[in-house]
């Protein structure tokens, strides 16, 4: 894989079937959809293919949105949406004048029809009508990072020049806040047991602005938290009818409170469950999650999805899994399984799993973790690498917990490379992470407690993780004595390796 090129955790995709169905059942694309339909008899449209003042108001009739105080907004953007992404196609009037003079603002200057796109809604597979959604969200977020209209209504009625810096927008610093926000999103689903969990808009905002390496947000820092809340607020509005987040918007009334008294945002501060939710929460959709992923896959990021590697070789599943949080671990190795025999796919991932490298180590305990999930069916390929010095100590664990009969006993130095190998593959992990750090500890202080004289021949051991194994264990071992054991057989086993 290359080295510039970013990889996320894996996520959880829901079928493209499942996800047309919500596509179409998102409220922005089902009402244009509609309006798509209802424009079958030919409607009158204006110079930007815009509904007039007519068709507008049997729009919002079609729709059912007559009693709606937004209803014609609703089907205004409907209707922009259905012409955006062809399912209404415009075909544009000969002539546009009369006599050499200007039409009138309400005249037609074109008739809208169905477009072709419209009968794959019906006709067309799941993906043609992912297409067609993700088009259409591609215009919906456009128009969420767009400035406010109100406030070049008012530059323009004054008779001045157009200055994006007056009304303070920037079309790249708003378009990289939502990406960078809907990236973090993603990230989140990605990591988070429950993909449904919304995120409290505060803290979603601080994500973007607040420095990994500062403890206590300034003044300034907070400020820039409020605002950028607060557009976030405005977009994440915009976002939810297309179906990309779930969005939980911020109370009205904090929102007067925050404009009143000039208060800002405080991330930093713990807030009660209730308080959270006024300050906005927000989630991606399953369908925001497949869009996203769609986005970074086209942006050349290496976006994984679990399913991506059942058709891959045993060798390209285990170099993975170890990335992979626990839970898309077992579900991808669950989908690697059920796609072969289960005596077909533990001789692959045996072989794989082989290997003096570095990672050899991390492999065998992904090997040994996705053969738990192995049927019976696949002991005989587990009892064919019994006397093999590398997996012959696997083996018989997974033949153990299954009550196989027959297990030969295993020789003290299979034992002593079994554990150095296990303690390796987690090596990695518990540098990075206290939680790991934590379970590989009481790893340590059980692999000792059951073993008397363990460093003595510990430090014998074959293995070319044998010294930084010991030496880890001297690091996370609370015992002094015991400590400084680890390092004299890590030493020792340095000196052995002539390193």
């Amino acid at each position: 894989m290359s080295a510039d090129r970013p990889t996320l955790p894996p996520v959880r995709l829901h079928s493209d079937a499942e996800l047309a169905r919500d596509a179409l059942s998102a409220p922005l694309f089902a009402r244009a959809a509609q309006l798509a339909r209802w424009a079958e008899a030919g409607v009158p449209v204006g110079v930007g293919g815009e509904l007039l003042e007519e068709q507008l108001a049997a729009a919002v009739d079609h729709l059912g949105l007559a009693g709606d105080e937004d209803g014609a907004g609703y089907a205004a953007e409907a209707w922009q949406l259905a012409v955006d992404t062809g399912l209404v196609e415009i075909e544009e009037a000969e002539e546009t004048e009369a006599d050499g003079d200007e039409l009138p603002d309400d005249a037609a200057t074109g008739t809208a029809a169905p477009g072709e796109e419209l009968s794959l809604l019906t006709s067309g597979s799941p993906q043609d009508i992912l297409d067609i959604w993700l088009g259409g969200m591609e215009t919906v977020l456009a128009d969420a990072v767009a400035p406010d209209l109100s406030d070049i209504a008012d530059q323009i009625a004054e008779g001045g020049d157009l200055d994006l810096d007056a009304i303070d927008w920037n079309p790249e610093e708003e378009a990289e806040l939502l990406d960078g926000i809907l990236g973090n999103l993603y990230l989140l689903t990605a990591l988070n047991e429950d993909p449904a969990q919304a995120v409290p808009l505060p803290a979603l905002a601080a994500s973007m602005i607040v420095p990994d390496d500062m403890d206590e947000p300034t003044d300034d820092i907070l400020e820039e938290v409020s605002e950028a809340m607060m557009r976030l607020d405005d977009q994440f509005r915009v976002l939810q009818p297309i179906g990309l987040v779930d969005y939980q918007p911020v109370d009205e009334a904090l929102i007067e409170e925050l404009d009143e008294d000039g208060a800002t945002v405080r991330p930093a501060e713990p807030l009660e469950d209730e308080d959270v939710s006024r300050y906005g929460m927000v989630r991606l959709t399953p369908l925001g999650v497949y869009a996203v992923r769609a986005r970074m896959l086209d942006a050349g990021v290496d976006a994984p999805a679990v399913g991506d590697l059942t058709d891959k070789g045993a060798d390209v599943l285990l170099d993975a899994l170890p990335d992979y949080p626990e839970p898309l671990a077992q579900a991808e190795s669950e989908q690697w399984l059920a796609a072969r025999t289960p005596v077909d796919a533990a001789r692959d991932l045996l072989s794989a799993a082989r290997g003096d490298d570095e990672d050899g180590p991390r492999r065998r305990l992904a090997c040994q973790q996705t053969l738990s999930l192995a049927g019976a069916e696949a002991e005989p390929a587990l009892r064919e690498v019994l006397d093999d010095g590398q997996l012959g100590g696997l083996a018989r664990v997974w033949l153990a917990e299954r009550g196989a009969a027959d297990i030969p006993e295993p020789s003290q130095d299979m034992i002593f490379w079994l554990t150095v190998d296990t303690i390796a593959a987690q090596l990695g992990a518990a540098e990075a992470d206290e939680e790991s750090a934590a379970e590989l500890r009481g790893l340590v202080e059980g692999v000792i407690g059951q073993h008397n004289g363990f460093f003595d021949a510990a430090w014998r051991v074959d293995h070319p993780a044998t010294s930084d194994v010991l030496e880890a264990m001297g690091r996370l071992h609370p015992d002094k004595k015991t400590a400084k054991e680890a390092r004299k057989a890590a030493f020792k086993a340095r000196s052995r390796q002539g390193s």
